[in-house]
């Protein structure tokens, strides 16, 4: 069956940033003293910074050796200011995050010329993030037919895991063995064919991880939050939220059966009672859920990845047809000489 891999860009590049930095950056304890350590960043004769792109090259050549996908598509995101700022109101998204390093930045915008020049179908705009393309991509084109799988360390992708897409996450190594440890499914032969320190996810096993099921991965994060995002969640039922997800599927199922209390103390009480005694909760969740229950749905609607967005391309036009004389002038520009002896074997 023919594999379509859709590949975070933005997540590979960041962790090949940060993969492959100088120590003196690494653990520089000021912004002006990692700038100073800037020129020890591996860069071309001429300065362009190469750190990332240099790792995330040979990440995919090394994909690509293992997993020989028919069809290949990389999201990226441009900005932080999506719909979920502009249209949703949430100006507080993502604000914890610090400015992109210069140094990263420089290497988005050469990466994904890179890759358009090569002939990677590369999907990104002003309106809508990484996910967002990689769930609407995901959505046009996962079926029977196909094998679909998504390629990331981002943990919202849970919830594109699916019967006919797969999630391969980016886990460190200790993390890799205890899940193969845990969900020996698929045998040696399997994990051998996946690119490095990748684990395959499926429906069940995205579940035992988290207590949910892919669907329900936004209605978890609307209660738990995400910090790393700057979703807020609902403060102080983070333990709750997984048995209540569970149980009930939807933030309108939890809210209707705590409005059904109508706010009578004694039905409140007996709806807690059922919480400790049938979900094994222990602290209630009722006051906390009331209160901040704007804010809850506000956090779905941020931690819901976009799956409508338009794709004007077709199956076809994400078939993996590399360039090679297009890579080969690419990785002479960027000076990475290893990088093309390797693929210079592979094509032989």
């Amino acid at each position: 069956m023919p594999k379509f891999l859709i590949i975070d860009g933005s997540s590979m590049l960041s962790t090949s940033y940060y993969g492959n930095l100088p120590k003196s950056i690494l653990f520089a304890k000021t912004d002006e003293e990692k700038e100073r350590h800037y020129p020890e960043i591996l860069h071309t004769s001429d300065g362009k910074y190469t750190n990332a792109m240099f790792t995330m090259l040979r990440t995919l050549l090394a994909v690509y050796k293992k997993v020989k996908p028919e069809y290949v598509a990389f999201t990226f995101d441009m900005t932080r200011d999506t719909f979920r700022r502009t249209q949703l109101g949430a100006d507080f998204y993502k604000a914890n995050r610090k400015e992109t390093a210069q140094p990263l930045k420089e290497q988005f915008i050469q990466m994904e010329e890179l890759l358009k020049a090569i002939g990677c179908p590369v999907f990104m705009s002003q309106d809508y993030e990484a996910d967002d393309y990689a769930a609407s991509l995901v959505e046009k084109f996962q079926g029977p037919d196909l094998q679909t799988y998504v390629l990331t360390k981002d943990h919202d992708y849970f919830q594109l895991v699916s019967e006919y897409t797969r999630m391969w996450r980016v886990v460190t190594k200790d993390k890799l063995e205890n899940l193969k440890d845990a969900y020996g499914l698929f045998g040696k032969e399997a994990y051998e064919e996946l690119p490095s320190n990748v684990f395959e996810y499926t429906s069940e096993i995205v579940c035992s991880e988290e207590g949910v099921y892919p669907e329900q991965i936004p209605v978890l994060l609307a209660i738990t939050g995400d910090p790393g995002d700057g979703i807020p969640g609902c403060k102080g039922v983070s333990s709750a939220a997984a048995p209540l997800v569970a149980e009930y599927k939807t933030l309108d199922a939890i809210y209707e059966a705590i409005e059904d209390c109508q706010g009578v103390a004694k039905k409140e009480k007996e709806l807690n009672t059922f919480w400790k005694e049938n979900l094994g909760i222990g602290r209630s969740p009722l006051k906390a859920l009331k209160t901040n229950k704007e804010m809850v749905y506000l956090s779905e609607q941020l931690a819901t990845m976009k799956r409508d967005i338009e794709i004007k391309e077709s199956l076809e036009d994400m078939r993996l047809h590399i360039n090679a004389e297009e890579l080969i002038r690419q990785l002479k520009r960027y000076e990475m000489n290893s990088i093309l002896t390797e693929y210079e074997k592979i094509q032989k």
